[in-house]
């Protein structure tokens, strides 16, 4: 198989896994009553940095949504009180997303259950050295899909 196919292939391949193994493990929160995986991301996106809070727009780079969803997201979050927004002391428009308590303690119930599936539905079918070469090779991706594009 020439490289632009093999390319093709590892491209498709790669879009359908995510999405078939992003939908197990939504499945899975919903069988348990817990909210959907985004709501994960986001208080993990919060919680993994010290005081817990991200201006809006590192948010969105960390949990890979557009601006416009994620604000979407965030006023779900704070309705359920998960998170609040505190307003930037040094920009009037900029504002901060902050986990709350009540946003730690959800995060963590939820994560047994999504450990669970990535077991299930990922890890226990690579080997050590696969996981290790996948994780390689998404991260050099992610590096060139972030670089501006010249033009």
């Amino acid at each position: 198989m020439a490289l632009r196919e093999s390319a093709s292939h590892a491209w498709a391949a790669f879009l359908t896994a995510h999405a078939v193994l992003v939908e197990a493990v939504e499945a899975r929160l919903a069988k348990v009553g817990l909210p959907p995986l985004a709501w994960y991301d986001v208080l993990w996106a919060l919680e993994r940095f010290g005081a817990g809070r991200r201006r809006m727009h590192e948010l969105a780079e960390l949990v890979v949504l557009s601006r416009s969803n994620l604000t979407r997201l965030v006023d779900r979050l704070e309705k359920a009180r998960l998170v609040r927004r505190v307003p930037s002391e040094d920009d009037r428009r900029g504002a901060y997303a902050e986990i709350t308590a009540e946003g730690r303690k959800l995060r963590r119930k939820m994560w047994p259950v999504y450990a669970a599936a990535i077991d299930e539905r990922f890890g226990a079918h690579l080997t050590k050295a696969e996981a290790e070469s996948v994780a390689r090779a998404m991260d050099k991706l992610l590096a060139v899909a972030r670089k501006p594009v010249s033009r």
